[in-house]
């Protein structure tokens, strides 16, 4: 129980836990950035994980954790101007789907590329992107936690589904490793983006020409 300013009443700290954060969602795209905003809007909905494979420094198969599944769920908020995504993984054993970071993500007119944001406490890292569409895929240029240049890509995009790949540099990019990749499909339930924000990866490159 926690105790207001005021002080004259008493507060559950599940209060309002059900519902979202005032002022955070919204229901669609900023109007004035809305075609830039659609090559992340158009992952907003709910997507299932199928796999999610690992691999060692070399780029073979990890041995543990080689295979795992999870979710994926993105919204709009703060008025339009940004996305907001949750990834999580499935637990084997219980079959629950466990929060494992989230991902802040807004458009900057400036520079025309976005500002991607990772946060995951239980792998207590925050990492930080710019993100911008390269030919067909978009691609996220970052560092490791060992200050390593890394890259996190969106490829073979289409409605109902995607890959996601992480991709390190041990010689400044003379070559790149794979180090983790995901194949993701939509969630039945969970139709794409609409009225004016129906636009795939294909508009947008159709569009730029």
């Amino acid at each position: 129980m926690l105790l207001s300013k005021q002080g004259d009443r008493v507060m559950n700290a599940d209060q309002g836990s059900k519902r979202g954060i005032e002022g955070l969602e919204s229901d669609g795209p900023y109007s004035e950035f809305e075609n830039k905003l659609m090559l992340f809007g158009q992952f907003v909905g709910d997507w299932d994980i199928l796999e999610d494979r690992f691999y060692q420094p070399d780029g073979t198969k990890s041995l543990e954790q080689n295979l795992t599944r999870g979710e994926l769920h993105w919204g709009w908020i703060l008025n339009g101007r940004a996305l907001q995504d949750v990834w999580m993984s499935i637990d084997e054993k219980t079959g629950k789907a466990i929060s494992e970071g989230t991902t802040i993500r807004f458009y900057d007119p400036r520079i025309d590329a976005w500002h991607s944001v990772w946060i995951s406490p239980t792998q207590r890292v925050v990492k930080t992107f710019l993100a911008r569409q390269v030919g067909d895929e978009i691609v996220l240029d970052g560092k490791t936690t060992d200050g390593l240049p890394v890259k996190w890509i969106f490829s073979e995009i289409r409605a109902d589904s995607f890959r996601w790949r992480a991709e390190e540099t041990r010689d400044n990019g003379k070559t790149w490793t794979l180090r983790e990749e995901m194949q993701i499909r939509r969630q039945h339930q969970s139709e794409p983006p609409s009225a004016n924000s129906n636009m795939n990866l294909n508009y947008l490159l159709r569009s730029s020409s």
